[in-house]
């Protein structure tokens, strides 16, 4: 059987060992859609989201000789927002596959999500015939011209003969500064046709990767580090950024060491456990205002940061991989592009042993100062989270959803207020273990996250709350989930309405015209749960919560597949944020 060989001038190439011999009718030629399949092995792909298409069948006969699992799903968006999650929890490239024209259009809002999440994230498209260029083709649509303003790099793969190159060139911009989604379209006569072995080139894997841990400048790192021995109130505040470069360990020991209260959004949510006495989570207004020291790490200053307006302290320093991210929207007075983790050790490195006793003693003063106010916004806001009131407080929800909670718990957040008021009570018991949509704010993320969560950690439970309107979106592919032995909860925080655009529409416009366009039909989604054969539950009581939790765990448990709570909760509660429409300010 010959080898795939090596282009005499491409740097950066090599010829494959036996494991990477084409594998067609006389070993001596390989089809377009089989070097996909070597290039994504060669990335560490071991898993694809598709739904299938005439155009790209090509890349499962591949898949199926490299040993990367197919996973199909009833809608694109699914498979997108899978790959999504498959990229989060496993820190390795997630890829989805979809036809050309409408499986293209379906996957967009899982790309865009991915996009404004810096998720990393190749899309592999399908197209008609490059010999059917502009003739109006089954399903033909400018998809490169599509994808371009939601991806890194979007490009047509124009011949056989660089179909693996392209893949790896796709992969690498994934990676660069701030992860993010790259976008291959595929026309079918470049994805079915057969070329010469010889003529096949495919990247060595692990030889064409430079290390992205930089640290930026170093002398910026001794300024950062004198900035922080000499604090007596420092905050630092941690992003998906992370999480996602797996920088959890470097950061943690960053505070700890250095005695610095830490704050976690997104991905980073889960980094410390729940009662450590350097995590804090409720008292970031008043720290963002006290501290002579705030220290941004791994989040854009986008509308989650007021734009970064809300901080005012005499000094503030930005971390972020993205270089173009680093001082956007405000003025900072230290910016560091590099690798999170990478960064957070070498300046723990750099400040060991210089903070004197005085400084020490100040900053355990502040933290103190910081935990008693945790304290009580915890006890102002504890009479909702324990609210007996029917219908059911969502504050409830989230309380009761926090206390069962397992030690490997995966929580996933797919909704709109009553998701955000989860995020009041629920704490995640470890790195991982909180997903939402980012940025994007796109519903319909849950069901994609969970089979991807489940998929990843066989071994750990996974929970996602939706917001009703969110669940009816994505649910049939809990068939899916089932499907592939990836069984999840469903816990769906029913009030019958898209209720975080309600309240401001109320506001402007009166009871009258506010429920126009945002009001729901009453489900009973126990009933969903039922049809699929799968254990489900409807609860209109507080006291009922957690036994219909503990019920649908055991039934998962019994039977391997998923479970749906249903709880009905008041229409008329909404999150803070949502009173204050922070989110258009």
């Amino acid at each position: 059987m010959a080898t795939i060989a090596t282009m005499p001038t491409a740097v950066g190439m090599s010829t494959a060992d036996d494991t990477l011999k084409a594998k067609t009718k006389d070993g001596s030629v390989i089809s377009g859609g089989h070097l996909v399949a070597k290039a994504l092995k060669a990335e560490g792909v071991d898993t694809i989201f598709t739904l299938c298409g005439g155009h790209i069948i090509d890349i499962y006969d591949g898949c199926l000789d490299e040993g990367i699992r197919i996973v199909d799903v009833r809608h694109e968006q699914v498979a997108a927002h899978a790959a999504d999650g498959y990229a989060r929890q496993t820190g390795k490239l997630g890829c989805v596959v979809t036809t050309a024209g409408p499986g293209c259009t379906n996957a967009v809002t899982g790309v865009a999500t991915a996009f404004r999440s810096e998720s990393p994230v190749l899309h592999i498209g399908g197209q008609s015939a490059l010999s059917q260029w502009k003739m109006q083709g089954l399903q033909d649509l400018p998809h490169v011209d599509m994808m371009k303003p939601i991806t890194k790099f979007a490009s047509t793969v124009m011949s056989t003969e660089r179909i693996a190159d392209m893949v790896s060139m796709a992969a690498r911009e994934c990676f660069a500064g701030a992860y993010g989604p790259s976008y291959l379209e595929i026309p079918r006569d470049v994805l079915d046709r057969e070329i010469p072995n010889e003529r096949a080139v495919l990247p060595k894997p692990g030889h064409y990767r430079a290390s992205v841990r930089s640290i930026g400048d170093p002398a910026d790192i001794e300024r950062l580090a004198d900035i922080l021995v000499n604090a007596e109130r420092p905050a630092i505040l941690f992003g998906q950024q992370v999480w996602a470069a797996r920088g959890q360990d470097e950061a943690i020991a960053l505070i700890r060491g250095l005695d610095i209260p830490g704050y976690f959004n997104g991905a980073s949510r889960g980094l410390l456990p729940p009662g450590d006495p350097h995590h804090f989570d409720r008292t970031r207004t008043l720290a963002f205002s006290k501290a002579d020291v705030v220290v941004i790490i791994g989040t854009p200053f986008d509308f989650r940061m007021g734009y970064g307006k809300r901080i005012n302290v005499p000094t503030l320093v930005q971390i972020d991989q993205g270089y173009n991210m680093v001082g956007k929207n405000r003025d900072i007075d230290l910016g560091i592009a590099g690798d999170p983790g990478a960064v957070c050790k070498a300046v723990l490195e750099a400040c060991s042993g210089r903070i004197k006793n005085d400084k020490r003693q100040a900053r355990q003063q502040w933290m103190k100062m910081l935990a008693e106010q945790e304290e009580v916004a915890y006890q102002k806001v504890l009479p909702l989270l324990k609210s007996d009131q029917s219908p059911i407080h969502p504050y409830r929800v989230a309380y009761e959803l926090n206390e069962f909670l397992g030690e490997d718990t995966i929580y996933i957040g797919d909704g709109g207020d009553v998701v955000t008021i989860s995020a009041q009570a629920v704490r995640p018991r470890g790195p991982g273990q909180w997903m939402d949509p980012g940025a994007l704010g796109s519903l319909g993320v849950g069901t994609g996250f969970a089979l991807a969560a489940k998929l990843a950690n066989p071994n750990k439970e996974v929970l996602c709350y939706y917001g009703d309107g969110a669940f009816s979106m994505t649910a049939f592919d809990m068939e899916s989930c089932d499907r592939f032995n990836a069984p999840y909860l469903a816990v769906i925080g029913n009030n019958s309405a898209m209720n975080q655009i309600r309240y401001g529409q109320i506001a402007k416009y009166g009871e009258q015209r506010g429920n126009v366009g945002n009001k729901l039909g009453d489900v009973e989604f126990s009933k969903f749960a039922h049809m699929l054969g799968n254990h489900g539950e409807e609860v209109r009581e507080a006291s009922e919560i957690q036994p219909a939790l503990r019920r649908a765990r055991e039934a998962i448990a019994r039977t391997g597949r998923s479970a749906v709570v249903n709880i009905w909760v008041d229409p008329n509660e909404y999150a803070p944020g949502t009173k204050n429409q922070t989110m258009y300010k």
